[in-house]
Parts: C-alpha cells; sequence; structure tokens
C-alpha cells in the first residue's frame, strides 16, 4: 500500500529523526510513505481572517498537486496537516474562494483529496491490533503522557481527527505498544506556539504547565507528534527545572520514534540523540535497551 506523503518543510530539515522513524515504521507496517515529487511550504499558519485568500494559495498548491499523485494524502506534523486540511475544506466547500485560490496557482483544484494525519492510517487502515501484533520490543512499565497540543485537533469540525476534548489516539497507540499510558489535564493545551519568536516567556509558562502537569500524574516520558511542540517543550525545560521545584525534566520523542523502538528498529537509527532530554536512561531502567 503506497500512500502519497508530503513531509513539510520541518521534516525535510532539523526534524528529519520524525521523518526517517515514520518512513521505517510504515514499512514495518506495509505501507509506502511516497514523498510528492514536486512540494513546497504550506504556509505553516491558516489565515486567520475570512478574506486573505492569497494565504491560502502555498497550501492549494501542494493540495492541488498531491491529487495529481492520488485521492489521499498523509502527513506527520501537526501543523502542516492542520494548514492542509482547512484549506482543502475551503476550495471543497466555497465555489467564490475556490476560483480566486485556483486563478492565482493557475489550477483547477476542487477540494477532492482525503488528507489523512500518520495516525490515521495507523488506526483506520492498519488497525492498532495488527501494531500490537508487529510489536517486537514491548514498552512495558514506561509511563508515557501523551501531548495533543492544538494543531492536531482543533478545529474540531475542521480536523476531525478524534474527539477535541477527550482524544484517544495517541493512547490507543501506546497501549498498542505495550507502554502504560499517563492521562494529563493539559495534554490539549498549548504550548505557546509561533509566540516563541518573540515572547520566550510566555511559551516557558505554557510549555511549562504541559510538562509540569504530566510529570504530576506520573509521566516519565512525553510523546507529541508535533515539531513546533516538541521545540517548545525541549527548549522551555531547563528554565521551568529552574522555576518549579522538583521538577527534574522529561524526555519529549515523536511518537514515530517510540513506533520505531517497540517495532524493534535500530535504536541507533531513531534519532533520539538529536532530542534534548536523553531518553536512554529511562529504556535502559526500564530493561527496553
Amino acid at each position: 500500500m503506497k500512500i502519497p506523503y508530503y513531509p513539510g518543510c520541518t521534516l525535510n530539515t532539523v526534524a528529519k529523526h520524525f521523518d526517517a522513524s515514520a518512513r521505517d515504521a510504515a514499512v514495518s507496517m506495509g505501507f509506502e510513505m511516497e514523498e510528492l515529487a514536486q512540494w513546497n511550504c504550506c504556509g505553516a499558519t491558516f489565515p486567520l481572517t475570512p478574506d486573505n485568500l492569497i494565504g491560502l494559495t502555498a497550501p492549494a498548491k501542494v493540495l492541488s498537486n498531491a491529487r495529481k499523485a492520488g485521492d489521499t494524502l498523509t502527513t506527520l506534523c501537526s501543523v502542516c496537516y492542520n494548514v492542509l486540511k482547512r484549506t482543502n475544506k475551503v476550495m471543497k466547500d466555497s465555489k467564490e474562494k475556490r476560483a480566486v485560490v485556483n486563478g492565482f496557482i493557475e489550477e483547477e483544484y476542487d477540494g477532492s483529496l482525503n488528507i489523512i494525519h500518520y495516525l490515521e492510517v495507523l488506526r483506520d487502515r492498519v488497525g492498532f491490533v495488527k501494531v500490537k501484533e508487529a510489536v517486537k520490543r514491548p514498552l512495558k512499565g514506561v509511563k508515557a503522557g501523551c501531548y495533543y497540543g492544538c494543531m492536531l485537533l482543533r478545529p474540531f469540525e475542521d480536523i476531525g481527527i478524534d474527539n477535541a476534548e477527550r482524544p484517544t489516539v495517541f493512547e490507543d497507540l501506546l497501549r498498542a505498544l505495550g507502554a502504560e499510558v499517563v492521562d494529563f489535564p493539559n495534554k490539549i493545551e498549548c504550548c505557546g506556539a509561533h509566540l516563541a519568536m518573540n515572547n520566550e516567556d510566555v511559551v516557558v509558562r505554557l510549555s511549562g504547565n504541559v510538562m509540569t502537569s504530566a510529570v504530576g500524574m506520573g509521566a516519565e516520558l512525553i510523546v507529541t507528534s508535533c515539531p513546533l511542540c516538541q521545540y517548545n517543550l525541549e527548549k522551555s525545560q531547563p528554565k521551568v527545572s529552574e522555576r518549579t521545584a522538583g521538577y527534574a525534566g522529561v524526555p519529549i520523542a515523536y511518537f514515530t520514534q517510540i513506533l520505531g523502538l517497540a517495532l524493534g528498529q535500530p535504536v541507533e537509527g531513531l534519532g533520539f540523540e538529536k532530542n534534548a532530554t536523553d531518553i536512554m536512561p529511562l529504556l535502559q531502567k526500564k530493561g527496553i535497551v
């Protein structure tokens, strides 16, 4: 099974380990992520004003190119997924906006592409039962907190990957991998997002709330699918440790790294060394490596 795949800018640069671990895991799960022959940046933000149609041109161009490759597109980055899916809905639902955007990009795209996140491929096409059967290195004893952030779930009427307030797709995957899931109140709260560019204090506070919430409920590991969340949490961790008594830090990993680990892929190929907080002591303590 081949699925057209949009990596996006971050997974093609600073988050290559996110991309590589996902591709390797896909092969183990019986499908292939076929990177689009031609793609551009999605724009990284969905326009917040309804008349900003020029802001839809970059993601619409991606969608048009993807439609030429097939009827389905998958991606990994929560931000890319959010922008592409919301843009696709505009192109499908609004004849007037579609005409304007198509004029800008000189294409005739109609919003007919089916956009699914990698997590949806695992849940809906592979099935978590088969994922569980493929596990060679169970994550027994690892207490993991699933951090969704904002972009993977909201707005629910446009995204629809899971229940926006009580999502379970991450938890169901980690349980299939043998981990002990830790629920925590801030798992769908914002990490500070793009405020990392100009307001570090807000990012440290919001990211700190996420991490202390997870650790307070017993998490030894936080798993995410968003490169921006990954960056904000990891970058904020030293200051959160300084400001929070008893907080010693926690590894922040992409879910595909944890998936690849459980599927028995070589640890040295999962990119854990690129994560700011070393996960190896935890894995060694649990007897996983």
